[in-house]
């Protein structure tokens, strides 16, 4: 039998409409890669009797004839999104037994639609992060490795689990949350594809906030085709969600091998960043001629207020931050720890289950949302981004289809190997990703080759507001050019 953890989506899907293999033997191969693979730390908690109960029932509707659009998939969840009785810690030691008695929007929608669940995966702490590294469970490793090398890298950030999960073949796909690139970072360091979609376009319901303007929900996969697929089963309006966008979901899968000749692609000037790799740059390029050869016209444009992306978003986020974060005080749930009154209650529960960049942030947002400093940084910070979100508005009136860039400045570096650095050059990290969040833009990152040290490069396309059909016929002709990348299983 074919090795059932290296398929995809697709064609798991019409294996098991096939009766090739059943949902249960899909979802057991699965739980044995995971066994095999806990080095790689890419679940923090598994859910095999769980998994194995929902495989069976998929089997039953397979054979009735009732299959769901995901029926047997196996999937893993971040650990952001809430599950019924099952532990949710958004990787933080102050939930770290935090059971939920309702499960996110996300993953009932996945449920819902025959999907398996395999279990919780690894992420930085509240999702603040870049490289998996701030989770109280520690960082999630990713499955390649430099070339001659036997270190340790990162599967980026704050959706590292979800990243390493996909990309060594311990779930089909993976749900992911990107607050400002934490779904297309990862993807690109793993040499898998995040969708990161239109701010509104999937309910926010029930998954753990860290700056609610910013936050969307979305998945990780081994192929454009499974983002498509999985984006079909998530998305959707949900009343419970009051930035929930009330429009029809399209079929995703339909816009796959869709023509892209005649789009019009830019390529934005401001991106061409200082530092940035002649290897990343020559990627860019080598995109920017496999969507001409498919028949796009590519055009330089200008995102002129690019430069103060990083540090608006770091501004915004940790005032958001700071406000969502401010929930968490021993008293309703979580850790708890006692102290003489109910202030030295709240000082004692926060300096222990809160982490050093979590408090890094809290305490940022707190001074930008002060009354001394609110007008000269939150509120500035604001009026830059609408200048952000009116840059794009500008280019696409000037009838550009999509935006082609980098996913990140560098391939993905070993775990620590920044530890000693500037929180600045981590969040460099996301320079390339912040200003979609900012616009509230969908982006999705494809994988475009391997570069000198054998690691996974990434290129980003950025869309219309609720145009994800167009980046998956892009990113599709993208994929076909530079091929699907596999990870070396060497754990195993």
């Amino acid at each position: 039998m074919t090795d059932l953890t290296r398929i995809t989506v697709a064609q798991a899907r019409d294996g098991l409409k096939a009766r090739t293999f059943s949902a249960t033997e899909l979802t057991q191969a699965h739980l044995d890669a995971i066994e095999a693979a806990k080095s790689l730390n890419a679940y923090v908690l598994v859910t095999p009797e769980k998994a194995l109960e929902g495989a069976k029932a998929a089997d039953a509707r397979l054979a009735a004839g009732e299959a769901g659009p995901l029926e047997g998939i196996p999937i893993g969840v971040k650990d952001l999104f809430a599950t019924e009785g099952v532990r949710t810690t958004a990787c933080s030691r102050i939930l770290e037994n935090f059971v939920p008695s309702y499960e996110s929007t996300v993953t009932a929608n996945l449920w819902r639609d025959g999907a398996v669940h395999l279990g919780k995966l690894n992420n930085d702490e509240f999702a603040m992060g870049s490289a998996n590294e701030t989770s109280c469970f520690g960082p999630s490793v990713n499955p390649w490795r430099r070339t001659g090398s036997e270190v340790p890298l990162t599967s980026g950030g704050s959706s590292g689990g979800s990243s390493a999960a996909v990309a060594a073949g311990l779930c089909l796909g993976a749900t992911a949350t990107d607050t400002g690139g934490s779904i297309r970072q990862p993807a690109a360091f793993t040499g898998t594809v995040g969708i990161k979609p239109t701010y509104g376009r999937c309910s926010r319901w029930g998954t753990v906030a860290f700056a609610s303007s910013l936050d969307q929900a979305g998945v990780i996969t081994r192929t454009v085709r499974d983002s498509a697929i999985l984006l079909r089963s998530i998305a959707g309006f949900d009343p419970k969600d009051s930035t929930s966008a009330d429009r029809p979901v399209p079929d995703y899968e339909a816009a796959i091998g869709r023509s892209v000749k005649g789009l019009k692609i830019g390529i934005p000037k401001e991106y061409r960043v200082e530092g940035l790799s002649p290897e990343i740059d020559a990627l860019w390029q080598r995109g920017a001629d496999w969507l001409r050869d498919a028949g796009a016209e590519v055009v330089e444009v200008s995102l002129p207020h690019t430069s103060y992306a990083l540090a608006v978003y770091y501004i915004v986020a940790p005032a958001e931050a700071s406000s969502n974060l401010a929930r968490y005080d021993g008293v309703r749930y979580g850790v708890r720890v006692p102290g003489k009154d109910i202030a030295e209650l709240y000082e004692n529960t926060r300096a222990a289950g809160f982490g050093r960049e979590v408090k890094r942030r809290i305490l940022i947002g707190t001074y930008v949302l002060s009354a001394g400093y609110y007008d000269a940084y939150y509120v500035k910070a604001q009026k830059i981004r609408t200048l952000i979100r009116q840059d794009f508005e500008n280019v696409y009136a000037s009838g550009v289809d999509a935006i082609l860039t980098p996913a990140t400045p560098t391939p993905a570096f070993g775990i620590g190997e920044k530890a000693n650095a500037s929180p600045v050059e981590m969040y460099l990290n996301d320079v390339f990703t912040v200003t979609v969040n900012m616009a509230g833009l969908p982006g999705l990152a494809v994988p475009a080759g391997l570069g000198a040290e054998g690691l996974p490069l990434g290129l980003q396309l950025i869309g219309r507001p609720f145009d994800e059909e167009t980046l998956f016929a892009l990113g599709e002709a993208i994929e076909q050019a530079a091929g699907r990348l596999d990870a070396p299983r060497w754990w195993s």
